[in-house]
């Protein structure tokens, strides 16, 4: 039988063995036609100008109404006013920054505040005010201080459970060495670190100096604080010793390693 023949050799086929498909020639992508390039540039373009015409232009979403949260003593009335919002203003372009520093500045009470834009017509303020810790006594009026020992407010009548203030520093060099802030920051800061039961019975915080600040509770009980160095220790064994000796009219925690209780 004859063998292949030299073309059949030269191909590397058999004679039976089916021939291959020729493969396909792979196709560029075809690139967006300029026409479709310009169409979708106007489209985008147009959608970016309607959202800036909504926001700015339209009357839509613009400022129609406030409403305030957090209050206690100040009233809705007395900080919406003091804000200044800007009723009928694109809701976009209010600076929220603007009014919550123009809020503090009219209103010291508001220690806190802030301002958020409630969509699509609002603007919320939500407000913390500050909190007395003492009174400072003035004429027939009260001064309350807050626990970072800012005077805020003038009152009429003192809030109840409120401590007085009663500052009377000796004319020692201890005063000329820090002076009546100083003095006042530390009777500011016992009132802050008192028990909660103590602070609710202390009527009157008071300052001779730097290392001698007093409490005056409710029953005409005493108690020596010392200085405002080791507070929360110092409120700790006063707890204790007022559990301990709980008819004693007089209690010593300066030294709280040696607290004392004494009288009836």
């Amino acid at each position: 039988m004859a063998g292949p023949t030299t073309v059949q050799r030269g191909t590397g086929q058999r004679k039976d063995s089916p021939a291959r498909p020729p493969r396909p020639r792979p196709q560029g992508r075809r690139l967006p036609s300029r026409r479709k390039l310009i169409v979708s540039g106007v489209l985008v373009l147009l959608l970016a100008s309607g959202i800036v015409w909504a926001l700015y232009g339209s009357s839509w979403l613009r400022v129609e109404q406030v409403r305030t949260t957090g209050v206690d003593v100040l009233t809705p009335a007395e900080v919406e006013a003091a804000a200044e919002v800007p009723i009928g203003a694109p809701l976009i372009s209010v600076d929220t920054d603007a009014i919550a520093a123009r809020l503090r500045q009219k209103l010291p009470r508001i220690d806190s505040v802030d301002v958020v834009r409630s969509w699509p017509h609002g603007i919320g303020l939500k407000v913390t005010e500050r909190q007395p810790i003492l009174l400072v006594k003035k004429g027939a009026k009260f001064i309350e201080v807050d626990a970072k020992g800012v005077h805020f407010a003038t009152v009429d009548k003192s809030p109840r459970r409120v401590p007085l203030l009663e500052l009377k520093p000796d004319q020692s060099a201890g005063l000329r060495r820090f002076g009546k802030d100083r003095l006042v920051r530390e009777a500011v800061r016992v009132a802050g670190e008192l028990p909660g039961a103590v602070a609710k019975e202390t009527e009157v915080v008071r300052v001779a100096s730097y290392d001698s600040i007093s409490l005056q509770l409710t029953r005409g009980r005493t108690v020596i604080w010392g200085s405002g160095e080791g507070g929360p220790v110092k409120a700790r064994v006063l707890t204790a010793l007022m559990k301990v000796a709980p008819k004693a009219g007089h209690f010593d925690v300066s030294a709280p390693t040696a607290p004392a209780a004494s009288g009836s």
